[in-house]
C-alpha cells in the first residue's frame, strides 16, 4: 500500500509544496474541477494537470472523480452519449499512464453533511451529519454550498429531484449495470482501475435512492463485471457510517477477492444511529478499528493506494472543510505508523 494525499487544484489552500514534506508521501490524488459534468477530460487537460504534479516532485496516481452525468443514473435516452464521453476520458487517462479512477454514483448530491464546521471541547472543528437536521438544508434555491456537490440552479435540481422521485432502487441498479458494462471494458483496456466509492451516508437522503450503501451492494457491483478494473474503494468513514457495516468484514471479503482498487481511511463516532462526528483516525477516538482494517489489507497483500480521508480542522486553520492540512498530515502519520508495525510482525511470523 502505498500513501497519497488529496489536491484540490491551484485554488487548494493546501499547496504541492506543502504535500511533498509530509512523510512518505510522493503520489497526488487529483481532479479537473472546472471540466462540466459529462464533457471529455481531453489528453491536453489531464496532461497539463500530470504535468503541474510532476514539477512540484510528486506523481498523479489517482483521479477522484470524473463525475457521472445524471442522464445515466436515471437511464434517459441520451445516456449513450454521455457514456461515450466517459470512455474516452478513461482512455485519456490511461494514455497518460493513471491507475485509479474513484467515482460515485450517488443521484444529485456527493457525501452530505449537516455542519461542517462542528465544535468539539478541545476548539478543533469536525464534519457532523444528524438526520434530524437533514430537513433544515434549503434545496429551493438550487444546490447549497457544500463541498463536492455540482451546482444546479433551482429549476434543474427541481427537475433532478423529481425525477428521481419515479425511480426505485432496481431501476437505479439496472442504470449502473448498464453504464459498467459498457465502460468497464474500455477501463481495463486502458490499463485503468476503476474504484466505485460508497453511498455518504450510506442511505437515502431527500428522498433519493442510494445502492452502494453495504457489503451486499459491493459484491453485486463486482460481480457485474468479472475483471479486475471493476473493484472499489474502501472508504471505511463512508460505510462505517451505518452501524450495520462491519469495516474489517469488507476488507476481508473485497481484500481475498483483489478488488479493492482504492482506500480511503478514517474514524467515524456514532451519537446515535443516524448522527455521527468526523473523529481523529486513531482507533480509539471512533468506532472503528483501524489496527483490525489495516490488518485486512496486509494479510491480502494490498499494494494500492491509500488516502488519510476527511480531517478535523485544528491550530487555527481556515480550508475546505475536511480537508485542511494538518489533521490529514497526523492521520497520515499514524497510519503509516500502524501499516509499519503491521507488516514487520507479519515478516516475524
Amino acid at each position: 500500500m502505498y500513501s497519497t494525499f488529496r489536491w484540490f487544484g491551484s485554488d487548494d489552500p493546501v499547496s504541492l509544496e506543502y504535500i511533498r514534506q509530509i512523510p512518505g508521501v510522493k503520489d497526488i490524488v487529483g481532479s479537473l474541477f472546472e471540466i462540466q459534468v459529462g464533457e471529455i477530460w481531453s489528453v491536453e487537460a489531464i496532461g497539463q494537470l500530470k504535468q503541474t504534479v510532476e514539477n512540484a516532485g510528486l506523481n498523479l496516481s489517482v483521479i477522484e472523480s470524473i463525475p457521472i452525468h445524471e442522464d445515466i443514473k436515471l437511464g434517459r435516452g441520451n445516456r449513450d452519449h454521455w457514456i461515450d464521453n466517459y470512455c474516452q476520458s478513461i482512455q485519456n487517462m490511461g494514455a497518460h499512464n493513471i491507475p485509479v479512477l474513484c467515482y460515485n454514483f450517488m443521484p444529485v448530491f456527493d457525501w452530505v453533511r449537516t455542519d461542517l464546521a462542528h465544535p468539539l471541547e478541545d476548539g478543533a472543528t469536525v464534519l457532523e451529519y444528524d438526520e434530524d437536521q437533514l430537513s433544515k438544508i434549503d434545496l429551493s434555491g438550487g444546490t447549497p454550498d457544500m463541498p463536492a456537490w455540482v451546482k444546479y440552479t433551482a429549476t434543474e435540481l427541481k427537475d433532478l429531484l423529481t425525477a428521481y422521485q419515479k425511480m426505485g432502487s432496481e431501476q437505479l441498479w439496472g442504470n449502473l449495470e448498464y453504464f459498467l458494462k459498457r465502460v468497464i471494458p474500455v477501463a481495463e483496456a486502458s490499463g485503468v482501475k476503476m474504484a466505485i466509492h460508497p453511498d455518504d451516508p450510506p442511505w437515502s437522503v431527500f428522498g433519493l435512492p442510494r445502492i452502494i450503501t453495504n457489503i451486499e451492494g459491493l459484491q453485486r457491483l463486482v460481480d457485474t463485471v468479472d475483471s479486475p478494473s471493476n473493484g472499489i474503494t474502501l472508504c471505511t468513514g463512508s460505510l462505517g457510517a451505518s452501524l450495520k457495516n462491519d469495516l474489517v468484514e469488507a476488507a476481508d471479503v473485497f481484500g481475498r477477492q483483489n478488488r479493492i482498487n482504492f482506500v480511503h481511511l478514517r474514524n467515524i463516532q456514532h451519537e446515535t444511529s443516524q448522527r455521527f462526528i468526523e473523529s481523529p483516525h486513531p482507533s480509539e477516538f471512533g468506532d472503528l478499528d483501524m489496527y483490525q482494517i489495516m490488518l485486512k489489507l496486509s494479510q491480502h497483500n494490498y499494494t494500492g493506494p491509500m488516502r488519510p480521508d476527511h480531517g478535523r480542522m485544528i491550530w487555527g486553520e481556515e480550508g475546505t472543510p475536511g480537508y485542511g492540512l494538518y489533521d490529514r498530515a497526523l492521520g497520515l502519520m499514524y497510519l503509516q505508523g500502524l501499516w509499519e508495525a503491521i507488516n514487520k510482525n507479519n515478516s516475524l511470523l
